[in-house]
């Protein structure tokens, strides 16, 4: 496997006093999907919002393509090509489809380009180019999710975050939304980190995974790996019924860390 694109080391957030990621340490290799799986307030989105510079670490380092960004404004880590794609898609809802997806590339001057990458996005979500000129605010949850999932690859990202693309949606809906990013993997080769609670479509997208419990990683595999452990069909899959997997604690396994 080729050298992580992006290094995750012994990284710690805070809100306030409270510590939301506890030494948190990861890699993203080029061309992989990575998943992040966890309850609420594992610390998932607080890790997303880490990488992308909306918050900034207290300690450790955020290694992208050999150079720390820890620290740095987010604009310029979108510029060295991470975008986040943020939890709840926060789309701008008075402007039209179009003009979102021209905010996308606002970092770029490459007008030819970005008329490429906007032909690139309706190819892959058909349903923006028939909307381009209606308003953000009156598309439905699953469109504005296409919406900014598009938004953010206008910025020609090498690194795609993905912050709970299913949540609101119906199942039909995060099939099609999750076999597009499985497309995009595959024929973009576009590298991914997506924070999901979906676990069973998470893992069946990912190559990787990781398990965050109160701030830290506590297991990691391939998402094969993953899919067959135990622990992960108990407490995520839902194998067991809900009143035993809540009293059921994790087993210790080699994975674990």
């Amino acid at each position: 496997m080729s050298d992580a694109i992006l290094k995750i080391r012994n990284v710690e957030s805070f809100y306030g006093p409270i510590m939301a990621i506890r030494g948190v340490s990861l890699d993203v290799h080029p061309g992989r999907v990575v998943s992040i799986l966890g309850a609420n307030g594992a610390g998932k989105t607080t890790l997303m919002k880490t990488v992308s510079g909306v918050m900034d670490p207290e300690k450790g380092t955020i290694t992208f393509e050999g150079e720390e960004i820890q620290g740095k404004e987010p604009h310029k880590i979108v510029e060295r090509g991470i975008v986040h794609v943020p939890e709840g898609r926060e789309v701008f809802p008075l402007m039209t489809v179009d003009d979102n997806l021209s905010l996308g590339a606002y970092t770029r001057k490459d007008t030819a380009g970005i008329e490429q990458d906007r032909e690139l996005v309706f190819n892959y979500f058909p349903m923006l180019k028939d909307r381009r000129n209606q308003e953000a605010g009156t598309l439905s949850g699953g469109q504005q999710q296409m919406l900014a999932i598009g938004r953010g690859l206008m910025a020609r990202p090498k690194v795609m975050l993905l912050d709970e693309p299913s949540l609101g949606l119906s199942p039909l809906l995060v099939q099609e939304i999750f076999g597009i990013l499985k497309r995009l993997n595959a024929e973009q080769n576009m590298t991914m980190m997506v924070v999901e609670q979906n676990a069973s479509a998470a893992l069946e997208l990912a190559t990787d995974g990781y398990v965050m419990e109160v701030g830290r990683i506590v297991m990691d595999g391939t998402a094969e790996e993953l899919l067959n452990s135990e622990d992960i069909q108990n407490f995520y899959l839902g194998v067991q019924e809900e009143g035993v997997r809540e009293e059921r604690r994790w087993k210790r396994k080699k994975t674990w860390r």
